[in-house]
């Protein structure tokens, strides 16, 4: 099949699939006044495939046919940064919102390849990497969009899966038949659920030798009975074009997915009570999808700088020396973001089967930086902008004729911006960090792709530090 269109990709969303939003059952996603915002968001992963300024790094051209550069497995640096540049590439023009349909789960996938290949190893076949390198092929040959379930309920959080007083806080096999398995439980924060074709399911944590039944990962349509949607509302309402110019366009739906005794058939199943392949697995996806974060996280950043540098030039601070300083901060943040993008894909590595994976170092320290600095730099696009990020009148205000002369006259900022320039800018900053969709971002700082204190232990956990420890020793004479 070649490369779907964006009209094609809408159609593929009308079936079955089991989506509640509000308390109501969604017949038809695509017909959802508030999903279907998010269907169009997402569409621009098919849209950059069509257009010529954008075909060449969105598509790669392979000897059956052109597909999407997301599965492609990279092979060498080259290839990693490819994927970065296509990554923010596709953020850009989503205004700062990751389309996110086939950028986690090819994480996954690549994950997957890995771990699979490791498990065949210990098996003495070649069964499982077999089926991962096939459901890799049906994906890709038909450029479908997918999501990633990983995360679960999990309950007492003290508690592993197996000592969890309900057997369901993490989700298990409770099944296994000869053509299958069956599954219960469910995941929390999986992102674009309701818009994508496959769900992916990666186990969240290393288990023990206890935890066998909860060491599952697979992958179902997204149509699958007993799978069931529970969409969350968070930021789905948003204001005009004038009030919420970025989250009245974008939006990224987010559901608890729960597995009702979901059936899945033995070629979609890619782990199954191998204990000791858990951790392996979550850790291989985490090398893959913080690069893919650091990655999206860069146009996010650009606008941070951007919006301060706007908001500074219409209130006519420009030049005052506490606003450079700010403005000065900012730009070192974004671009030590950047340049530790480019260094983990310059310094990635091949694994044993040569498919390169960017270096787990660099990736976690990038993420640090940016999650622990991005609150300081709202704090400072905030002070740059003014109380009017949550005072302001709204654009239909502009548009009475009774208030809007009055509001572009006692609303303005340096010479030559008008009340209506100045309050435009103020909007979509105000939409960028401190409405929901400011929300949205401020917790995924801190949340996605693995929390503070987790970046800091795979730093730890990648940092050899023989070498600094010989240095130290020579410093001091110790031989």
């Amino acid at each position: 099949m070649p490369l779907r269109t964006p009209a094609q990709y809408v159609e593929s969303l009308r079936d079955e699939r089991t989506v509640y939003y509000q308390g109501e059952r969604v017949p038809d996603v695509t017909e959802h006044p508030v999903i279907a915002r998010a269907i169009r968001h997402a569409s621009i992963d098919f849209v950059m495939a069509e257009e010529p300024d954008t075909r060449e790094l969105a598509v790669v051209e392979g000897p059956d046919g052109p597909y999407s550069r997301y599965f492609d497995e990279p092979r060498s640096t080259d290839d990693l940064q490819k994927r970065a540049d296509l990554i923010e590439a596709a953020t850009g023009r989503s205004q700062t919102l990751v389309p996110l349909i086939k950028e986690i789960g090819t994480d996954a996938l690549f994950a997957l390849r890995r771990v699979g290949r490791q498990l065949d190893a210990l098996r003495g076949d070649n069964e499982r990497g077999g089926r991962i390198a096939d459901y890799l092929a049906h994906c890709r040959d038909n450029d479908l969009a997918m999501s990633v379930a990983q995360t679960d309920v999990k309950g007492d959080r003290s508690l592993g899966p197996a000592q969890q007083p309900d057997p369901d806080a993490y989700l298990r096999v409770v099944e296994v038949r000869p053509d299958g398995i069956v599954v219960r439980g469910a995941k929390v924060h999986t992102s674009c659920t309701p818009n994508t074709n496959e769900l992916i399911v990666l186990p969240t944590r290393a288990m023990g030798p206890d935890s066998a039944d909860w060491a599952v990962s697979f992958a179902v349509p997204t149509a699958t009975p007993g799978l069931i949607l529970v969409a969350s509302p968070y930021g789905t309402n948003p204001g005009s074009a004038f009030d919420s110019p970025i989250s009245s366009q974008r939006l990224m739906m987010e559901t608890t997915t729960i597995f009702d005794d979901v059936f899945v058939p033995n070629e979609r199943v890619f782990l199954c009570r191998e204990a000791e392949m858990a951790g392996p697995l979550a850790l291989a996806f985490v090398d893959y999808h913080r690069f893919t974060a650091i990655s999206y996280k860069l146009p996010l950043v650009d606008a941070l700088v951007g919006a301060g540098a706007l908001m500074a030039d219409l209130n006519g601070i420009a030049k005052a020396h506490h606003v450079r300083e700010k403005l000065t901060w900012l730009i070192a943040y974004a671009e030590t973001l950047r340049a530790l993008v480019e260094s983990a894909a310059r310094r990635g590595e091949p694994d044993d089967a040569g498919v390169f994976v960017p270096d787990p170092l660099v990736v976690n320290i990038a993420k640090s930086h940016f999650a622990h600095g991005y609150h300081q730099a709202l704090q400072h696009v905030q002070d740059l902008s003014g109380g009017h990020l949550v005072t302001a009148p709204g654009g239909a205000d502009f548009e009475n004729p009774a208030t809007g002369d009055l509001l572009r006259k006692y609303l303005s900022g340096r010479a030559g911006v008008d009340g209506e320039e100045r309050m435009r800018a103020m909007a979509m900053v105000s939409d960028l960090t401190t409405g929901e969709f400011g929300g949205y971002h401020a917790v995924l700082a801190i949340h996605a792709e693995g929390s503070l204190e987790a970046e800091k232990m795979l730093i730890q956990r990648a940092y050899d530090p023989s070498r600094v420890l010989a240095y130290a020793r020579s410093l001091a004479g110790l031989g």
